[in-house]
């Protein structure tokens, strides 16, 4: 879905909302006022939907903005303020399912006509927020890497690699939206925002006064529960990203890559090092002409065509062997047969004071010696030493212990007593962790590596069980909904 095809089909809804109001209802007092008022409500109630269906995704959308800012402000006039965005990611979540709820009683609010004032300063203030924070991300675009946001003067041409967040999360993964999309949206969301403070009596009331005030309270308790159905006891009830149930990963994944193997490079953009200047270069003219603009002035850009499909997450499945640090990608997307992935983002480990110990180290030479017509190596102790070192401690809780020895090992090790392949993957984690956690919760199964911002895409839990069966996706479950593995085996795997 595009977002034009869904303000065309919020407005028509919005259009048989406002023929009710006025023809039904007989509650119009001003048709433009009461088709705003529907028009915005069904639209704050769809996006924030789909952003309740998936809590955890909107909340790392607010760490990558968080991020985002700590990094802009720093070294700046104002780099108090960095410190602030590394604490607000530690309530990421909580903020997430506020904005959320709050997004959705507001777009109720409108179509109820409740409070009217009170509502049209809460849109208009809400509005206000999402176009400064859509606003700095698109023009962020405009700021060349090693350059400051604030550093106005050495803003250059609009490169959408520069945007380290490079989609608003309006719509959750619903439906993506690139930064300046989004900017001119919540440009255009102002109008309203604006008419509703200047003409908030002229809104529409449906209900009595204290049904109006009811049905919002009530949605509040209603949408929490709801929220927190989604990551805190299940996965989301509706997957919108591309690692859903019923994907062939191995085969999306070749797709994209063809897609991406067939871009063509059509010429260069030169841009003056000093003066901003930019010079487009065609690919039949470049032999001749780049002698005109040298790398010490000038920077050069390539300019591409498009993929005939957007790359998704997909394209960036890769996953390392935990031990010995070679990609095993290939074998994971090539291999035959059912297989369960243990994901984990995090191991969730509490880090204690490190132990100092002793560890010897031995040096040795190689002597040669000669017998007759022959030679041997030998191998002769020189030095030890005595170096001292500190290893890291980990300690985990027994609720986190617990979703991996009662509710997830008993299903694997049912699993691989089928023959079914088992292993886990984590975030790049240092193997002493990764060992003395296998210890504290007895598995034999192998950790391997892969980017925290993937795993988090396939699933939204910690820990989460993955099927997989010939490189494509069977099924995936949050440990507190995991079936036992006579229960997956009877519905999945035949």
């Amino acid at each position: 879905m595009t977002l034009t095809i869904l303000l065309v089909r919020v407005a028509i809804a919005a259009l048989i909302l406002t023929l009710i109001v006025g023809f039904v209802l007989k509650k119009q007092k001003n048709w433009l006022i009461s088709y705003l008022q529907n028009f915005t409500g069904a639209l704050f109630l769809f996006s924030g939907w789909v952003k309740a269906v998936d809590p955890l995704g909107t909340a790392y959308k607010m760490e990558q903005y968080f991020g985002e800012f700590q990094s802009t402000f720093e070294g700046t006039a104002m780099s108090f303020i960095a410190p602030l965005f590394p604490a607000l990611s530690e309530y990421a979540v909580g903020f997430s399912v506020f904005m959320i709820v709050f997004e959705i009683v507001l777009g109720l609010m409108l179509i109820l006509g409740t409070w009217p004032k009170l509502t049209s300063w809460a849109f208009f203030l809400l509005v206000a927020f999402f176009t400064a924070l859509t606003g700095f991300t698109y023009l962020t675009g405009y700021v060349p890497n090693d350059v400051n946001f604030f550093e106005f003067g050495k803003w250059g041409k609009y490169v959408e690699t520069n945007m380290k967040v490079t989609d608003c999360g309006c719509f959750g993964d619903f439906l993506k939206l690139k930064p300046k999309v989004s900017f001119f949206k919540d440009v255009f969301l102002m109008i309203p925002a604006i008419i509703f403070l200047l003409a908030n009596k002229q809104f529409h009331q449906l209900f009595s006064p204290s049904l109006r005030t009811l049905l919002p309270i009530a949605s509040i308790v209603g949408l929490l529960i709801y929220c927190l159905s989604n990551y805190v006891w299940d996965l989301p009830h509706a997957d919108f990203r591309p690692f859903k149930a019923g994907t062939d990963v191995a085969a999306q994944r070749a797709v994209e890559e063809e897609a991406m193997s067939n871009v063509q490079v059509t010429g260069y953009t030169v841009t003056n090092k000093e003066t901003g200047e930019q010079v487009e270069i065609a690919m039949a003219d470049y032999g001749k002409e780049y002698k005109k603009y040298p790398k010490e002035q000038w920077e050069f850009e390539q300019i591409r065509t498009k993929p005939s499909i957007e790359p998704t997450k997909i394209s960036e499945f890769a996953v390392e062997h935990g031990t010995e640090g070679y990609e095993i990608t290939e074998d994971i997307l090539q291999g035959e047969g059912y297989a369960f992935m243990i994901v984990a983002v995090d191991l969730q480990a509490q880090e204690g004071v490190p132990v100092r110990s002793i560890r010897r180290d031995s040096t040795y030479a190689i002597d040669t010696l000669a017998v007759l017509d022959t030679t041997e190596l030998i191998r002769r102790l020189v030095e030890v030493k005595e170096v001292p070192v500190e290893e890291a401690t980990y300690t985990w809780t027994d609720k986190y212990k617990k979703r991996w020895t009662e509710v997830v090992n008993p299903v694997v090790a049912a699993a691989e007593k089928e023959g079914i392949k088992v292993y886990s993957v984590t975030k790049y984690t240092p193997p002493s962790k990764i060992k003395k956690f296998k210890e504290v919760i007895g598995s034999d199964y192998p950790f391997h590596l892969a980017d925290d911002i993937l795993l988090k895409t396939i699933i939204r839990s910690n820990p989460g069980v993955v099927l997989w069966k010939d490189g494509a996706i069977v099924d995936k479950w949050h440990h507190n909904k995991l079936p036992s593995f006579e229960e997956i085996k009877a519905q999945h795997i035949k």
